[in-house]
């Protein structure tokens, strides 16, 4: 029997790619976007279905779910939604901090908590969300979105305890810079003029990280890889880059690696 993937945020960049990918190794695929009428290349692939939903609105969570349990049996959920804000604190709004999190904490929390009761019933079953190097540290100016990603991190090593009970997994996708238009159309931005020059410094910082960028194709292969291994992991650093830059925190420490952050982007 075909296995199936449920995946959020599957209109672009990574969630599209891991779609795609699983699609081609013989998976059904069930993609989840805000407004599927506009998705053009995923509705011509064999085996995947396309469903309506905001992870920022319960009732649509509960719905979509329902909807996806009675087409297949889910194997594998991807909570891949989400999107970066950035600026300092004091410069964001309620609104935008809110959004963040509703997005990128409750959305996970919410869909996971709608498909256990299905994983728990067949004693199988995977969650895999994407966290990123940003939730295992931090960089200026992202403070909420770094709030979000550490949260998810500690969430799912909390939840593996339970779940194991069931048989149940539960892992994150950690990468780090990856080659699509987040810092476009998926990331949030507030300037404030008491911030202004690191702000400069921290986007000029960003653009030379982003030529060590993996694609989303590569990120996707990590996906199918925690999907498929069955090791008993939670964490999944993805991309050479996060990779280096963990190994670099983990060599001289927390304080050190956080000291050395500073200094490249302040001076």
């Amino acid at each position: 029997m075909k296995k199936t993937i449920f995946i959020t945020g599957a209109s672009a960049g990574l969630g599209k790619a891991t779609a795609k990918l699983f699609q081609s190794r013989g998976w059904n695929v069930i993609g989840t976007m805000r407004d599927p009428k506009k998705e053009m290349e995923l509705t011509e692939l064999e085996n995947v279905t396309i469903l309506p939903m905001d992870v920022t609105n319960p009732e649509q969570i509960k719905t979509t779910v329902a909807k996806a349990i009675s087409l297949y049996t889910i194997d594998v959920v991807f909570n891949n939604a989400g999107y970066g804000l950035m600026g300092a604190m004091e410069a964001l709004s309620d609104e935008q901090i809110l959004r963040q999190i509703n997005t990128n904490l409750l959305g996970v929390l919410r869909v996971t908590q709608a498909f256990i009761p299905h994983f728990r019933e067949k004693k199988s079953g995977l969650f895999i969300s994407t966290t990123s190097i940003g939730g295992l540290f931090g960089f200026p100016l992202h403070s909420i979105y770094h709030a979000t990603k550490f949260a998810i991190e500690g969430w799912s090593e909390s939840m593996s305890f339970e779940l194991g009970l069931h048989n149940i997994g539960i892992k994150t996708i950690a990468p780090g810079g990856i080659a699509t238009d987040f810092t476009g159309r998926s990331l949030d931005r507030s300037s404030h003029p008491e911030y202004q020059e690191i702000e400069d410094k921290l986007f000029s910082a960003i653009d030379g990280m982003m030529e060590m960028a993996s694609t989303a194709e590569q990120i996707a292969e990590v996906v199918f890889e925690a999907a498929t291994d069955n090791k008993d992991q939670v964490r999944y650093l993805a991309g050479e880059d996060a990779k280096a830059m963990y190994a670099r925190r983990l060599e001289i420490g927390n304080e050190e690696f956080r000291k050395e952050i500073r200094k490249q982007i302040s001076g």
